[in-house]
């Protein structure tokens, strides 16, 4: 199957290496993460992040908590990192999360590519509802995000 690509870029008006510092930290994924998806993070803090990091977490997908496992890929303070889902509810995830310094601040830009099972019906699960999840998430995060560096959604 070709994997599906969510992208997104959000401007905040703060240096990168803080930035990039929040990110860092998996502890805080359920301060960006919407609380209807009821975000618990399983792995022992502090959760070093650095390339080979193994981070477990339960998510609530629909009415059932799912366990997702990612493997830290690559890890290059303060420009890049990406997660890839091991265990979890996509036959395949790769988050790619970059920090660009700019003119008076960074962008953060991610890049996901992702497949569901279950093939054609995952396909039609994906048109119909994830994707609008994914960008549901996105929107909570940047709304977060900006409260947190300033900026806007």
């Amino acid at each position: 199957m070709t994997p599906h690509l969510l992208t997104s870029e959000q401007f905040v008006p703060r240096p990168r290496d803080e930035v990039f510092a929040f990110f860092a930290k998996p502890e805080n994924l359920g301060t960006i993460t919407p609380p209807w998806l009821d975000f618990r993070i399983l792995t022992p803090s502090p959760v070093p992040m650095e390339r080979g990091a193994l981070i477990d977490y339960v998510i609530r997908v629909g009415p059932a908590p799912t366990r997702w496992r990612t493997l830290i890929t690559r890890h290059e303070p303060p420009h890049a990192f990406v997660d890839e889902q091991l265990q979890g509810p996509y036959s395949f995830w790769h988050h790619t999360h970059t920090f660009e310094e700019t003119d008076g601040g960074t962008i953060i830009g991610d890049r996901i590519l992702y497949v569901l099972p279950f093939g054609v019906l995952g396909v039609i699960v994906e048109r119909l509802f994830i994707r609008r999840q994914l960008q549901a998430i996105f929107a909570h995060r940047r709304r977060v995000i900006a409260e947190r560096f300033g900026g806007q959604t």
